[in-house]
């Protein structure tokens, strides 16, 4: 199981401009926060069936969310796009979780994992701003399914997420250097239009 790798394009902080949108603290959410802020999470913050958002991209749903950020960023929509192809980019198309088992879904095909917290990793990006990785390693399962995942979701101590970024693999430390590919997981029960909808309140 692979996830085409970036482009190096590097993503701003993770950060997209999250301004105005509810996630409590704002200023967790962009980035800025104290170590003491931060603690640990179990997998159920995870909790739920997801889908891949690259698809939306890959046939134009998404097309408003990158006009959006145009008018209000520093890149063209065709730089967006683009930033946001690379960092989309996957071949799992849906992930479910549940207790500790973790199973993508690629092609269609199940590949199956348990999990078990190993911590997590604070990250300081080239823009000044901070984000905290939050890391499961494979107890057992599949041997497709990966060592690794990291769950970036803008939060930093225990909440449900309604949204995160994931990163996968089989060296720890490599994961944490990948900051231009961030597979992106919403709800499935989300329609396309109601992703649009969430993503232009960022």
């Amino acid at each position: 199981m692979a996830v085409v790798g970036g482009s190096g394009v590097v993503h701003e902080g993770e950060g997209h401009d999250h301004a105005g949108h509810s996630h409590g603290d704002p200023k967790i959410y962009t980035g800025i926060f104290e170590d003491s802020q931060i603690a640990d999470r179990p997998l159920s913050d995870y909790a739920g069936d997801w889908q891949s958002v690259y698809p939306f991209l890959q046939d134009g749903t998404l097309d408003p969310v990158w006009d959006h950020k145009a008018a209000k960023g520093s890149k063209s929509v065709e730089e967006y796009r683009a930033e946001y192809e690379t960092g989309y980019r996957t071949d799992v198309e849906r992930i479910t979780i549940e207790g500790d088992l973790i199973t993508f879904y690629q092609n269609g095909e199940p590949i199956e994992g348990r999990y078990a917290y190993d911590g997590y990793e604070v990250l300081t990006y080239a823009a000044g701003n901070r984000g905290v990785r939050f890391i499961f390693s494979k107890t057992e399962g599949d041997e497709a399914a990966p060592q690794f995942v990291q769950f970036s979701d803008h939060g930093i101590a225990p909440a449900k997420a309604d949204h995160y970024h994931l990163y996968w693999g089989n060296d720890r430390a490599a994961l944490l250097e990948e900051v231009t590919n961030w597979p992106t997981y919403y709800p499935s029960t989300l329609k396309a239009d109601d992703i649009v909808k969430e993503m232009l309140a960022h």
